[in-house]
């Protein structure tokens, strides 16, 4: 069994696209039949990565470098890998695209000490990016952080936006959901909400110089209208431990936070 996977509520509504993939494949890991390479491998297309165990990595070689030179993921068994797993079967070309650029980056400069920005805002993208598409007004007062204006004056708006999850500690974090767990957002374009032209759109429009910058805002994600039943109370948004006003500084969106906005 792999552990932490029985904890996973797949009702909420975070997990709606992951669901129907998702949810099969945890019950086979749960009931001990498959660890997670195997049951992510039977999900897999043809042409898509290979999960194989975390051993197969060999000792030395960066964990990017391998995947993109060997076609396969390194997987142990735990929520964060069987996320990042279900990330390769529902955003394939975006992965990939991830993986060209973390590799090209490890060969450029190698493994050091400190990530440079590219390197930093790679990791943040992968690890913690949400994906948003919706009404300009949403995206401004996100940006701005103008919580009041985002969650209460501007809420009917939300049922015109779309806002998918993908990264897969942010997925893992929330397996245990926690009021301050926070989503870096990145604004897409994409011709639809399909996951399948998401995707396409995705791995399209990144690029190491792009994330470098951390183009990204600062989301709660159970601020989210309908994901979060205490958000029907507009005192939810009056923490201002977590709903916080903006930073005077150059760059307001910051680093690699994940439990606060």
């Amino acid at each position: 069994m792999a552990p932490g996977l029985e904890a996973i509520d797949w009702s909420v509504g975070w997990l709606a696209p992951w669901r129907q993939a998702g949810q099969p494949l945890a019950r086979l890991t749960n009931a001990g039949l498959l660890d997670c390479a195997q049951a992510l491998n039977s999900a897999v297309p043809s042409a898509l990565v290979q999960f194989v165990p975390q051993s197969a990595l060999p000792v030395g070689e960066a964990y990017e470098a391998f995947i993109h030179h060997s076609g396969q993921v390194p997987t142990r068994d735990g929520l964060h890998d069987f996320f990042n797993g279900l990330c390769w079967l529902h955003f394939p070309l975006t992965k990939r695209r991830l993986n060209q650029l973390q590799a090209a980056q490890i060969a450029a400069s190698g493994i050091q000490p400190v990530r440079g920005p590219a390197r930093d805002g790679l990791t943040v993208f992968d690890e913690n990016a949400a994906f948003f598409q919706g009404p300009d007004a949403l995206w401004d007062a996100l940006a701005a952080k103008d919580w009041q204006s985002l969650f209460v004056t501007l809420r009917p708006l939300w049922a015109e936006a779309h806002l998918v999850l993908f990264g897969h500690a942010l997925l893992e974090k929330l397996v245990s959901p926690r009021k301050p767990i926070t989503a870096h957002v990145y604004r897409a374009q994409a011709a639809s909400n399909s996951i399948a032209d998401l995707d396409a759109w995705m791995a399209a429009d990144l690029s190491a110089d792009k994330l470098a910058t951390k183009p990204f805002a600062h989301l709660p994600v159970l601020g989210v209208p309908g994901w979060w039943p205490a958000n029907e109370e507009r005192s939810f948004y009056a923490d201002t431990s977590v709903f916080r006003a903006p930073r005077q500084s150059p760059n307001p969106y910051g680093s690699f936070q994940t439990d606060q906005a």
